[in-house]
């Protein structure tokens, strides 16, 4: 049997002072699915922590900041398993396959990934895939972009007296963009009369937006747009329902991104406003 590595077994000992008993202990043979939270790693929770530190495998998507990974000890092995609309992308079958297969190699594998994992993440699917396969896993949850990420830009997801409810929805589906578009009934939504953010929606926004219209939504209903939420490199824009979908079309903003369409909107202008009188 060989020894374990001094190097890891330090680095893992550090982490665990720092967080004592709150550091829940990653058996080989585990998968822990984890939510790296949106933008830079900041957003990372205390537990999502404990994995990057103790994992053999990391197995990450497109959104995980590359700070992240640098959290994790030299000797973990990341794989990339991104998935970017409009281009070429490993099978989510592929992606389930390979961690069924690392974790019966005896590894820790944490699949980490943007956001949440069960937040239009696929992390239900995933866990799906490793209980039929009888691998043990755990779930750990992160900051949504759909939440914190508008909180990055300054709006906030509820406000008394603008909404009592917030609906996050997504304008990309497995079967694709069509169909998340008509599986959806637009015109409810509209008489809901509640903010709506839509995930990987940029695309989409044209049809979406003529649907709420043509549903009663006004047309100068706020919306906003917002790029690598909660990062250095975030970027907003600020439009109405029937503005901001040729807005984001005459200057492009990076993609996927957030689109935030509600009265809350409006809020960001207001505690700016207000921030600037405290001097």
């Amino acid at each position: 049997m060989t020894s374990p590595d001094p190097d890891r077994v330090a680095h893992a000992e550090a982490v665990r002072l720092l967080l004592g008993s709150d550091c829940p202990v990653f058996a080989p043979g585990h998968v822990w699915l984890a939510g790296a939270g949106p933008g830079d790693r900041g957003h990372l929770t205390l537990h999502a922590l404990c994995g990057l530190i103790q994992a053999d495998v990391i197995v990450y998507d497109a959104l995980v900041d590359a700070g992240v990974l640098d959290l994790a000890p030299v000797h973990a092995v990341r794989e990339f398993a991104g998935k970017r609309g409009g281009r070429p992308s490993i099978h989510q079958t592929d992606i389930t396959g390979r961690l069924i297969a690392l974790a019966r190699q005896g590894r820790r594998v944490l699949r980490l990934k943007g956001g949440d994992p069960y937040v239009f993440g696929r992390g239900a699917e995933e866990a799906v895939a490793l209980a039929e396969a009888g691998v043990p896993y755990r779930v750990i949850p992160g900051l949504t972009s759909g939440l914190a990420g508008l909180a990055a830009a300054g709006i906030p997801a509820t406000v008394r007296g603008i909404n009592q409810a917030i609906v996050l929805a997504t304008g990309h589906s497995a079967e694709g963009e069509a169909d998340a578009i008509a599986s959806l009934d637009w015109a409810a939504l509209a008489r809901l009369d509640q903010p709506i953010v839509l995930y990987m929606a940029t695309r989409t926004l044209d049809e979406i937006a003529g649907r709420l219209m043509r549903a009663g939504m006004p047309h100068d209903m706020p919306a906003a747009a917002i790029a690598q939420a909660a990062s250095q490199h975030q970027q907003l824009r600020v439009a109405t329902l029937s503005t901001l979908a040729a807005s984001l079309r005459e200057v492009p903003i990076p993609t996927p991104a957030l689109i935030v369409i509600g009265r809350i909107v409006t809020m960001r202008d207001v505690l700016a406003e207000l921030a600037g009188t405290l001097g």
